[in-house]
Formats: structure tokens, C-alpha cells, sequence
């Protein structure tokens, strides 16, 4: 498929039930690809237009929860011209370490911790190769870091009713859950159910499936914690509106801990979208 002439292309499907959307990352995970379908009447599986813009935008997806009683990290939104050494430092001197990450992106694409200072001279010894990696890109947040135990939980719907599914912790062999530990195997352990605090363990669930029901959802979606287990703390990450459907991936294997096959899965998956 090739984004510049899908709008094209797609025109002479016209009789066909149902387009299976399994793409990743923009244009086929924040909301464009969906408008294009819904444009040229065609329905498709996983999260209507909007639903899926502001899923795939960080910003977007804490202003949509901040009523809630989910508790999320708060960040500060800059552009790629305040990506500035001093300004880095500064910041670092008044908040300690911190995370650097697009706005809208996703499989933790683009993502840099910062847990010292020299960690700000590599990266900025190395900006035109950063910049680059940040092509597409132009937002970016930054928030807090905070060295907790990773943690997600897959949210399926069926019948109209969410549920959400499990509670599932990732250790990484890398800093944390970043690409290479997600698509690559051996890179990161899955704990199914995760070994928490009966109390975190049932606020994954419920803030998931209330991130999942406020932003309108359809389908399945994946949302990714961090236990502060020194504040006994859960924070929300992010949600994810398309979570993969590979042998390593994390919602067929809650699924199939719950007893739902993965056929099961794209059969309601398809028959909510219908």
C-alpha cells in the first residue's frame, strides 16, 4: 500500500464487506487512513476517525482523560526548535530526568530517556543524526521519569461492552519497552498475570477500560502503565487503538490466558465493525 495514492486505489473496492486494518504507526493508526475509508463509504475493524487522532495523540489522549480518575504522568508539549542543549539542561536541573517523545507516535518510536546530565551531551553529540530520526515529526512532550515496572492491559470489546482483559508486566532487556523489545524475541519477558498489589492490579483494569470507553474505542485497544512501587503509584502511559497481532504480541497472548482464541478475536473484531 502506498499512502500517497491510496485515496486512489481504494476507489475500485466498492463491493467489498470490510477493510482489516492491521497498519501500524502514522497514517494508518491516527485516524487518516480511517477517513479515507469512511470518505468512500467502506467500513473498517479497530477505532472510527476521531477516536483514533486522538488515541494516536498523546496531548490529545490526557486532555480527553483529565476529568477522570486515571492518573497520568503531566507533560510539557514543545516543538523540534526548542530541542536546545541549555534548554535541555535547565530543565533537567528543575525536574531531574526526563523523557523525550513525540507527541503522536507510536511502538515507542523516537523515544529518549534522559537519567543524566552527560546522557543530554550524547544526544545533542549526536542532534543531526536525532534530527533526522525526527523528520516527521515536529511535536514532542516531555514528561517525568519515573523508573517503574512496566505494565499493559488489552481492552476488548464485544456486544457493544468493553472488558478489559489482563494484566500483563514487560521486563526489558533494554531500558524499557522500546522498539527493539517489542518486535524483537528475547528481548522482553512477559509476567501473565502480572505479580502487583491486588489494588494496582484491579486500577489497571478499570483505568483501561475507562481510557478505552472515554475515547471512544471500537473493538480493541491496549493501554501501558508504570507502578511506582515506592509511591505505590500507577501512572497511564498511553493507549494504543491498532495493539499488534503477532506471535510476540501482548493482547493475543491476555486473550488466549483468558481462553479467547485468536480466531475468536478477528471474528469480533470484524463483527463489531460491521
Amino acid at each position: 500500500m502506498n499512502p500517497s495514492n491510496f485515496h486512489l486505489k481504494i476507489k475500485k473496492f466498492e463491493n467489498i464487506d470490510i477493510c482489516f486494518n492491521a497498519l501500524h504507526g502514522s497514517y494508518g493508526e491516527d485516524g487518516t487512513i480511517q477517513e479515507i475509508l469512511l470518505n468512500n463509504n467502506l467500513k473498517f475493524t479497530h477505532s472510527d476517525v476521531q477516536a483514533s487522532k486522538n488515541a494516536f495523540n498523546k496531548n490529545l489522549t490526557k486532555l480527553a482523560i483529565s476529568k477522570t480518575k486515571v492518573n497520568y504522568l503531566k507533560s510539557l508539549e514543545i516543538t523540534k526548535k526548542e530541542i536546545v542543549r541549555d534548554y535541555f539542561i535547565n530543565l533537567f536541573k528543575d525536574i531531574g530526568a526526563f523523557v523525550l517523545k513525540p507527541t503522536s507516535s507510536g511502538s515507542s518510536f523516537g523515544v529518549i530517556i534522559f537519567i543524566k546530565i552527560d546522557d543530554i551531551d550524547l544526544f545533542f553529540n549526536n542532534i543531526q543524526q536525532q534530527i533526522k530520526t525526527y523528520k516527521y515529526h515536529n511535536n514532542f512532550i516531555i514528561e517525568p521519569y519515573i523508573n517503574g515496572r512496566e505494565l499493559t492491559v488489552a481492552v476488548n470489546e464485544e456486544k457493544g461492552m468493553s472488558k478489559s482483559i489482563e494484566v500483563t508486566e514487560i521486563i526489558s532487556k533494554n531500558i524499557f519497552f522500546d522498539y527493539e523489545a517489542k518486535y524483537s524475541k528475547g528481548f522482553s519477558q512477559h509476567i501473565l498475570p502480572a505479580l502487583i498489589p491486588n489494588k494496582i492490579y484491579y486500577e489497571c483494569l478499570s483505568n483501561a477500560k475507562i481510557v478505552h470507553d472515554i475515547l471512544g474505542c471500537r473493538g480493541l485497544s491496549r493501554s501501558d502503565f508504570l507502578y511506582d512501587e515506592e509511591k505505590d503509584q500507577l501512572y497511564f502511559l498511553e493507549i494504543n487503538t491498532q495493539p499488534g497481532l503477532t506471535p510476540l504480541s501482548l493482547v493475543p497472548e491476555q486473550l488466549n490466558y483468558n481462553k479467547i482464541n485468536f480466531t475468536s478475536l478477528i471474528d469480533n473484531l470484524i463483527n463489531t465493525s460491521l
